[in-house]
């Protein structure tokens, strides 16, 4: 049984801006951007790190946000698709190039595209794909945007600047890398976020390896 006072502020940097959340430190950081910030476009899939719908970008680094508690990023920058504004050269290439239909797991794509850098080749879009999962578009689209777009090569339309993460290969699309730079204000309430249901390991954990 959770009680009140187990709840803490965790502060951390949001989408460029300070934010403060009243939150258990084991509660998902999924569930406090949805819950708490009303930051709705991180989605939930499986809930189990597998499918990347839930991808933000913790200090530059794509994360599986149901894996990471929230006490692992005070201090720290978050991004998510919101910070992008709606003007990223990748969000308009997505919508251009056929990289999205449903659009669930579209956010997740995108964000785990920026961290790849400015003009990945196609083996870094596959590789750095490989822990998102669509069901719709055959990914076809979804390559062909990001090379069309040069990845996060426009780095002013975003606020990103990129560096290194890694990930490993599970399908045919598979690994990349970045840091960002996070863009624009958001701000939490104090609502309550449930304990997470799954530890991660000390630290921000990169994406799930997957097994081949």
């Amino acid at each position: 049984m959770t009680t009140r006072s187990a709840f803490r502020p965790i502060v951390f940097t949001l989408n460029g801006a300070r934010a403060s959340v009243r939150a258990h430190p084991m509660a998902r950081l999924l569930d406090v951007l949805r819950e708490s910030c009303g930051l709705t476009g991180t989605k939930e899939g499986c809930g189990e790190g597998e499918c990347g719908a839930c991808t933000v970008l913790v200090d530059g680094r794509a994360v599986n946000s149901c894996l990471v508690p929230v006490a692992h990023v005070a201090g720290r920058k978050v991004l998510t698709i919101e910070g992008l504004k709606g003007r990223h050269p990748l969000q308009r290439a997505f919508a251009e190039h056929g990289g999205t239909q449903c659009g669930f797991c579209t956010p997740g794509m995108i964000l785990a595209a920026v961290a790849l850098g400015p003009h990945p080749t196609l083996e870094d879009v596959r590789r750095g794909l490989a822990g998102n999962i669509c069901r719709c578009t055959g990914y076809e689209g979804i390559y062909r945007a990001i090379l069309k777009s040069g990845g996060a090569s426009r780095a002013s339309d975003s606020g990103t600047r990129n560096a290194g993460s890694t990930r490993q290969e599970k399908t045919s699309h598979a690994k990349g890398e970045a840091r960002s730079r996070v863009p624009r204000p958001a701000s939490c309430s104090r609502r309550r976020s449930r304990p997470a249901g799954r530890l991660a390991k000390a630290g921000v954990p990169p994406r799930r390896r997957r097994r081949t």
